[in-house]
């Protein structure tokens, strides 16, 4: 029987932790995205948080982005618009939020959950965070995220991910590229450096922080606009036949 799906919220010592799960690799469907990016604003405005820490439960898969099952149910130009602008809906949430987020990525991540990574300030990985832009083989793309990507590791380098969808990048490869700040030999030595990380954010200024994020994402108030319309993008071209089928093809694997 397969776990069910979670979001929780913690806060121990200014420390908010944010976790989530879903039993499919933590992909994630549309009524996860938008308790995401609630709890996300509820930490934001929590006055008991200093710093947030972002991860997924599990050991193997941080987040394989959409859900499938969802993809393939989508009917609609505007349904596809809504269930991408989820992905936008938690971006803007990250990066709007006045706390810093650090990233705890304990495994591989594939599309969306790049994205979610992109969007930390910081984050940490260990040698099993491998990543991967899978949108182009799906016959989608990037379009959500691509901003978020792309101003964390560079054009060239988000554009490389873009067209060889196949593959995966390795963790080394994430953290030489800016995407990760560390890379740990396993999951107990990443939330060992995690926390104390946290810990020592957690007794700085929480105004001086503040400042600090809104400064490094400055020049990003467009993405109000830019990540809607990147979602109205994937939501045509989900409703592809070539979609559809290569979706179904993967589902029946």
């Amino acid at each position: 029987m397969l776990a069910e799906s979670y979001i929780n919220y913690q806060v121990n010592n200014n420390i908010g932790t944010i976790e989530f799960f879903t039993p499919h690799h933590n992909s994630l469907p549309s009524s996860m995205l938008k308790k995401l990016t609630e709890t996300i604003h509820d930490a934001s405005k929590d006055d008991a948080t200093k710093v947030i820490i972002l991860k997924s439960g599990g050991a193997k898969t941080f987040c394989a982005g959409a859900s499938f099952d969802e993809l393939l149910s989508i009917n609609t130009e505007a349904d596809g618009e809504i269930f991408f602008s989820g992905f936008a809906n938690v971006i803007n949430a990250m990066r709007k939020s006045t706390k810093l987020i650090i990233g705890v990525v304990q495994g591989k991540a594939i599309g969306g959950g790049v994205g979610l990574i992109a969007a930390c300030d910081y984050a940490y990985a260990t040698m099993a965070a491998d990543i991967k832009l899978s949108e182009l083989a799906i016959g989608i793309g990037p379009f959500v995220i691509g901003p978020v990507v792309e101003r964390k590791i560079g054009t060239t380098f988000t554009y490389e991910m873009s067209i060889d969808a196949n593959n995966f990048r390795s963790a080394e490869w994430a953290r030489e590229k800016g995407l990760y700040a560390a890379v740990f030999e396993d999951i107990d030595t990443l939330l060992d450096a995690t926390n104390k990380l946290a810990v020592t954010l957690s007794n700085y200024s929480a105004e001086a922080m503040k400042e600090v994020k809104k400064a490094f994402w400055n020049n990003t108030d467009h993405w109000d606009t830019l990540l809607y319309e990147r979602a109205a993008i994937s939501g045509r071209l989900v409703l592809t036949d070539f979609t559809k089928e290569t979706l179904q093809a993967f589902k029946n694997k």
